[in-house]
């Protein structure tokens, strides 16, 4: 198939990252992928590496106007079957043309920017309730999950653990949405744990004061952003997702392919995830003392971390390794490409 994938997100975040894997893996499958996005030398050297040649445009505010019409351009000399545009700004500029054009969301987002799609893609069932509830056809919104790479079999990074310690892992965007400042309360109530968070935001000086102000601050590291996401999990013993707001979570699924036992905040994504007692634990949402109480059950519980580890890692290879679903979004490409009223004719 001919794909355009259309991104003008961040430099950072879940859905990017995605973005990224999804177009190098129908690249790679042998579909003919046409990767725009949002001006970033880092991500469009990771493209390039892979054998795309990514083309950058400007993604300003409404009132850039040059980025529709090159977009325009761009879609027209490429003819693409489908278009996919991934979040709001990259919707906002999408135009129709002769392919189908698809919104995917990560979230819960203002669906004014998705007028002009034909068919809106989410990545969890809740979000395809939610964009039904706001009044889309059902028929036009599909489920697709992501998928994540298989991170099993890493060499396990050199976590900042004293030895003895128990090694507690958790990795995001730090802001207060991902919760961190609860992990860090939840700390008090683990005085034989070591946390190792990885990430960078603006949240990250108000955590540090926390964790002075908590005095559990000899017990945390800041790691900053790492790119050794399979060696960090390969090193701890329990990975842990306290988001207040998480519409997927990614983390656990990287969590579940490197084998590591799940602890998370019931919130709406990992709520739809994780099998509670199965395939992780699920704490109630702004509880630490819960959160440290299923923290503190499989720290003490082998048996048990490794049986919910082992379950999880089911999980992924059965929902979200890059087969099963790279195939879920061929069929579905298919099923809304105009060419395939062609293909049913011949």
């Amino acid at each position: 198939m001919r794909i355009a994938h259309i991104i003008g997100g961040a430099a950072l975040g879940g859905a990017e990252a995605f973005y990224e894997r999804l177009a190098i893996a129908q690249h790679m499958a042998g579909d003919t992928v046409l990767a725009v996005i949002r001006r970033n030398p880092e991500r469009a050297l990771r493209l390039a590496e892979a054998g795309l040649r990514p083309v950058e445009l400007g993604f300003g505010s409404p009132l850039d106007l040059f980025t529709g019409p090159r977009l325009r351009r761009l879609l027209g000399d490429f003819a693409p079957e489908v278009t996919v545009a991934w979040q709001n700004r990259a919707a906002w500029f999408a135009p129709r043309g002769p392919w189908a054009l698809v919104g995917r969301l990560g979230g819960y987002y203002n669906l004014k920017y998705y007028r002009r799609c034909e068919h809106l893609v989410g990545n969890t069932q809740d979000l395809v309730r939610w964009i039904i509830a706001q009044g889309w056809p059902a028929a036009r919104v599909h489920h697709l999950p992501n998928f994540a790479h298989d991170l099993q079999g890493a060499a396990p990074a050199t976590l900042p653990a004293p030895p003895g310690a128990r090694r507690l892992l958790a990795m995001g965007r730090l802001h207060a949405n991902k919760g961190f400042d609860l992990l860090l309360r939840a700390m008090q109530r683990l005085p034989e744990a070591h946390l190792s968070l990885a990430g960078e935001g603006p949240e990250r000086a108000a955590l540090e004061r926390l964790a002075q102000e908590l005095g559990v601050a000899g017990r945390v590291a800041f790691l900053g952003w790492r790119e050794d996401v399979g060696a960090l999990l390969a090193a701890c013993e329990v990975f842990v997702c306290p988001s207040r707001h998480e519409p997927l979570g990614n983390v656990v699924l990287e969590a579940w392919s490197a084998g590591r036992p799940v602890v998370a905040a019931a919130a709406q994504g990992p709520s739809e995830l994780v099998l509670d007692g199965e395939t992780g634990l699920l704490a109630p949402l702004e509880n630490e003392a819960a959160l440290a109480e299923a923290i503190g059950a499989l720290l003490a519980d082998a048996r048990r971390a490794a049986a919910i580890a082992s379950a999880g890692r089911a999980a992924f290879l059965r929902e979200h390794a890059e087969a099963p679903v790279l195939a879920r979004w061929r069929d579905f490409l298919q099923a809304v490409s105009p060419a395939r009223d062609l293909r049913s004719n011949a």
